[in-house]
């Protein structure tokens, strides 16, 4: 048994695949699939080894390392940031955003960091130009801004962006547009679990590899479009738009769930840069990432053949 925690969204893609047609079961693995409700709970759980695999932006990983002392590790890539910065109709730039409250997650992690940095780049500091609201997870987060429209924005990804954009929530731009390459979502353990289930956690990765193989693949679109309405509950047509951004071949999912090294340096710059972590200085990624595993899991992929099991 594996517990896997993550943010419901689109990039579960291939985790709800996987369950429904059996590609951890044929890697000799039975998943239980849970859904954290903000990154506080799940960096908490991953340390109090409440579940063994967690998925969602690796920055939650170096924040653990940095400002808790864990040891975790990030093992696989997923995607390089699907979110958006949306804000109310009645705010129509970013520099309208002076004096407003903008909420977020975490305040010191991910895409806290993100609407940070967008905001510092059009002269906006937080706690002096605007107010920085701690106020759950993306979905919770939208739900917070129908019901205040003084919540003036946040950061959302699919299928949330799709949903806030139709009830006339406006977008200000995708977060790489604004702010570079980013490595956003990835799966990150206990080392010490790691090394102990290195076998365990090899056939995971296979397992969720050859799943979002089968899940990208278009011939399958009918399939993966009912997963994600059954798991994120949500009607056939929001679904459909967000498995075609999934499919995107920059905005989308990573292809074979690759991490993207160059969007991971960008991460600790934002780190260091706005948190002021490491005196400034970014350090050496090598040390919040194994890709051993990853390796090891596609090299016995190709020796297996076939892409969609």
């Amino acid at each position: 048994m594996i517990r896997v925690n993550v943010f419901p969204g689109v990039q579960n893609l291939p985790l709800f695949a996987a369950l429904a047609k059996g590609f951890f079961a044929k890697y000799r693995l039975e998943v239980e699939l849970q859904f954290t409700p903000n990154s506080q709970a799940q960096r908490d759980g991953l340390a109090k080894e409440l579940f063994e695999i967690a998925h969602a932006a690796v920055d939650n990983a170096v924040a653990m390392v940095e400002m808790a002392g864990a040891d975790v590790v990030i093992v696989l890539g997923s995607d390089r940031s699907m979110t958006q910065l949306f804000v109310q109709p009645y705010i129509h730039s970013v520099t309208e955003l002076r004096g407003k409250i903008v909420i977020v997650d975490a305040p010191n992690t991910a895409y806290a960091l993100q609407v940070k940095k967008i905001l510092l780049l059009n002269g906006l500091k937080p706690g002096m130009d605007y107010t920085l609201l701690p106020s759950g997870g993306t979905r919770e987060r939208l739900e917070a801004m129908r019901q205040n429209k003084d919540y003036a924005a946040s950061m959302f990804f699919p299928p949330y962006s799709f949903l806030a954009e139709r009830e006339g929530l406006r977008s200000l731009g995708l977060a790489v547009q604004l702010i570079g390459p980013y490595q956003d979502t990835g799966a990150f353990v206990l080392r010490k679990w790691a090394q102990a289930n290195e076998g365990t956690l090899d056939r995971y990765i296979q397992a969720y590899v050859k799943s979002l193989r089968w899940a990208l693949t278009r011939a399958n679109k009918k399939e993966a479009v009912e997963f994600l309405a059954e798991h994120l509950k949500l009607d056939l047509d929001t679904a459909a738009e967000a498995y075609e951004y999934a499919r995107d071949p920059v905005a989308g999912l990573s292809p074979d769930a690759r991490f993207d090294v160059e969007g991971f340096k960008n991460v600790l710059a934002l780190r260091a840069e706005i948190e002021g972590q490491w005196g400034g200085k970014v350090p050496d990624p090598d040390k919040y990432y194994d890709l051993s595993y990853y390796k090891r899991a596609l090299a016995t992929l190709e020796g297996e053949g076939g892409t969609d099991g």
